[in-house]
């Protein structure tokens, strides 16, 4: 049995703003776009997709994985279907991941690595954090 595997993911909103850090590789594009989320501290409440364009119409890529797949509700490809290694599968592979399509945050997501899994480490890991993330919501007030 082939031991399990982690990528380690580059995913920047500019160059000044990102976040290292390391999952399985036999976990689901959902997954990774929780942990995407997660990492910056936004809430994971909108639809999300990835797709090979890295710019420009992103809506026009060649290769794309939308949560609305798995509703019935696009052509695209499925994130609760699709493993990591499947849509990332080697180092240096990106994707632009796009969360609420209201807001269009646009995430460069690269692998930079990909290593054996460690016992009794959870995961996913965050390894390296470069720059303030933005608020979610900016010009909300928390009452």
């Amino acid at each position: 049995m082939a031991e399990a595997q982690t990528h380690v993911f580059r995913v920047s909103l500019s160059p000044k703003v990102y976040r290292d850090f390391e999952i399985l590789s036999a976990k689901n594009l959902y997954d990774l776009g929780s942990a995407i989320v997660r990492v910056f501290g936004f809430d994971f409440d909108h639809g999300f997709g990835f797709y090979s364009k890295l710019s420009g119409r992103i809506f026009d890529s060649p290769v794309k994985y939308e949560l609305f797949a798995d509703m019935g509700e696009s052509e695209a490809r499925s994130v609760e279907q699709t493993q990591i290694v499947e849509a990332f599968p080697t180092v240096g592979a990106k994707m632009t991941f796009l969360y609420d399509y209201g807001d269009n945050w646009q995430f460069r997501t690269e692998v930079i690595g990909q290593n054996r899994k460690e016992p009794a480490v959870r995961y996913p890991r965050l390894l390296k954090a470069i720059g303030e993330a933005p608020e979610q919501y900016p010009g909300t007030d928390d009452e």
